[in-house]
């Protein structure tokens, strides 16, 4: 194998809540030990000067010990985000496979999460009926709620 993917990294404004909502919500299930990282190492790799930052890696949900991580991470010295939207440049969402994804988005948002659109319904022509919504974790991070039948 030349590639594997690994994880994606999610920058939180407070790690340990992000976490817990993802653990509590959406099943990740969280992995020992906790990092808190700093130096010139991390400084010359990332770009970011001075760079300093803590958090933890979560098993996703769905593919056993040896599966993708979600990598929750709080620098020391952050820059300012922007108001979340499906159609902006870049990486655009997470998605999870869900039995039910009204109760999943009911779920996300008794948690602190938010809906952005609303629940749908399309088949997709030679693949299935899928159920769909995109929502936000409680910083604003999109996700996607899917189920298909």
């Amino acid at each position: 194998m030349d590639i594997k993917y690994v994880h994606t990294n999610i920058i939180s404004q407070d790690w340990r809540k992000l976490a817990e909502f993802y653990i509590q919500v959406l099943g990740c299930q969280l992995l020992s030990p906790e990092r808190k990282l700093s130096g010139a190492w991390l400084e010359k790799g990332t770009g970011v000067k001075g760079a300093a930052f803590e958090g933890v890696h979560l098993r996703l949900p769905g593919y056993g010990e040896s599966g993708p991580t979600l990598e929750i991470y709080q620098y020391k010295k952050m820059e300012d985000k922007t108001e979340p939207k499906a159609n902006r440049l870049g990486y655009g969402h997470l998605a999870f496979l869900v039995k039910d994804v009204a109760a999943m988005l009911n779920k996300l948002i008794s948690k602190g999460g938010k809906s952005l659109g609303q629940t749908t319904q399309h088949q997709v022509e030679g693949v299935g009926l899928l159920t769909f919504v995109y929502a936000t974790d409680p910083e604003g991070n999109i996700l996607e709620l899917q189920h298909w039948s």
